[in-house]
């Protein structure tokens, strides 16, 4: 061990995360072998790893990615077993490579580096899901994560114009102000037309039985006001705008569609919230 040097420890503990001791340890049984010490270093985060599985894994982040003509975009849910460690800055920036490695390789095998990753932080870490928004008609992908990385949205907005606007700042700024919206909503769609039958049809049936009792004409009208209490809750373009509750967001997005002289629409969103899936 006393010919293994300094630099050749710090390089090794710079390319794995692992102890210095470890590291030592390491190069001593490879003789100095760098390569060969990595592997063992693996061997030894998948072992590991292999044993922290079974650990609760109920913390974690959102991380995105968009890609750099806005055309597709990723919401990625990794992980870990406490609070402290989803703070812990390699633990964001092992997220952060997740969701950029995702969304241009989506096949890509991500093991060796979340069993490396488990091995460094010392908690299990499951990269849980992710789903992608990519659009090929005109228009852009945008994504917000709210403060923290528990809640993050990714939407896409369509443009009826044959022109670019990836760079158009009017259209950047709605795209994100409805992320934002969206993050403080929970929308269930985009409009009512996207809602399923049975849910209307349940809604429908709790109105009828909260106005039981009432003349005929007056539950008509009563159960018609609930159901569009109901759209204007759950429904994105119906909702009140949140920076602007005197506009809904379909007004909102006809103004902006003014701006720009095209029209916009939402094509689809995402909200991803830290264990909403467990």
């Amino acid at each position: 061990m006393s010919n293994i040097t300094k630099e050749a420890v710090m390089d090794l503990r710079e390319k794995t995360g692992a102890g210095l001791i470890d590291c030592k340890r390491a190069l001593a049984e490879t003789n100095g072998d760098l390569d060969e010490a990595i592997s063992i270093l693996r061997k030894k985060g998948v072992a590991s790893a292999a044993k922290k599985a079974g650990r609760e894994a109920g913390e974690g982040i959102i991380s995105n990615a968009v890609s750099a003509d806005r055309k597709k975009g990723i919401l990625v849910e990794v992980n870990c077993e406490t609070d402290f460690v989803a703070k812990n800055e390699d633990f964001i920036k092992f997220s952060k490579e997740v969701a950029e490695t995702l969304l241009s390789e989506p096949n890509t095998d991500l093991e060796n580096k979340r069993t490396e990753q488990v091995g460094k932080i010392g908690e299990n870490i499951k990269i849980t899901r992710s789903e992608t928004v990519e659009i090929e008609s005109n228009g852009i992908v945008e994504s917000y994560v709210h403060t923290g990385a528990k809640v993050a949205v990714m939407i896409s907005i369509i443009s009826s114009d044959q022109e670019d606007l990836s760079s158009n700042e009017s259209l950047i700024t709605l795209a994100k102000d409805l992320c934002m919206h969206i993050a403080a909503t929970s929308p269930v769609c985009i409009s009512r037309d996207d809602i399923a039958e049975e849910l209307v049809s349940k809604e429908k049936d709790i109105a009828m039985a909260q106005a039981e009792g009432k003349p005929p004409q007056a539950i008509e009208k009563i159960v018609a006001g609930k159901l569009e209490k109901y759209f204007a809750a759950s429904c994105l373009v119906e909702q009140p705008f949140v920076k602007d509750p005197d506009s809904s967001v379909k007004e909102l997005l006809a103004k902006t569609s003014a701006e720009v002289g095209s029209d916009l629409s939402v094509g689809t969103f995402l909200r991803f919230q830290v264990g909403e899936n467990n």
